[in-house]
């Protein structure tokens, strides 16, 4: 009986050790889609590319110092300048990759906003009715305030249909 028990518990351990990896790994995923968690993770990268970029500029700069004092003769040393271009090349994609993640974390916290701003009551749940707050809406007020957003999309829908037959339609011009 001590060998079944004993292979049951490493067969349960194994099945928690694959669930326990694969919350991992979406958890991961999900990190990997957060632009502030992909910004601090490219910080310590562009640090490291700047201070790459200093590196390689001082060498240039003492090297192109030493050219100009005479104290060397060799002039056509080009991959110390191509390195250079490299690694500010590098730093720029940084900087660009955390430009685009404080855009994409700005926009999210902007339709987070709106979206607390047009429908800031949430619907109470039958599964969790110990939850309900005195703010939420009821089912009727939800389904009201539904039929109001797909009304004004419709209407906004419309609107560019039209427009867009009008400027079809004159080739040119504006859409009022």
């Amino acid at each position: 009986m001590s060998t079944m028990a004993s292979q049951q518990h490493m067969v349960t351990a194994a099945q928690m050790g694959v669930q326990q990896a694969a919350q991992q790994q979406q958890l991961s995923q999900q990190q990997d889609f957060d632009p502030v968690h992909r910004f601090k993770m490219l910080i310590p990268l562009l640090k490291d590319s700047l201070q790459n970029v200093m590196t390689i500029a001082s060498l240039n700069f003492g090297h192109n110092a030493a050219i100009d004092n005479g104290r060397t003769t060799e002039k056509g040393n080009d991959a110390a300048v191509q390195r250079f271009d490299k690694s500010l090349e590098e730093f720029y994609a940084l900087c660009d990759q955390l430009e685009l993640c404080l855009r994409l974390a700005h926009e999210c916290l902007s339709q987070s906003i709106d979206s607390t701003k047009h429908s800031p009551n949430l619907v109470p749940t039958a599964t969790k009715p110990d939850t309900v707050q005195t703010e939420s809406l009821s089912y009727s007020q939800y389904l009201s305030m539904i039929k109001s957003q797909i009304s004004c999309a419709k209407d906004i829908h419309n609107a560019l249909l039209e427009c867009s037959k009008k400027i079809a339609g004159k080739g040119q011009g504006a859409c009022n």
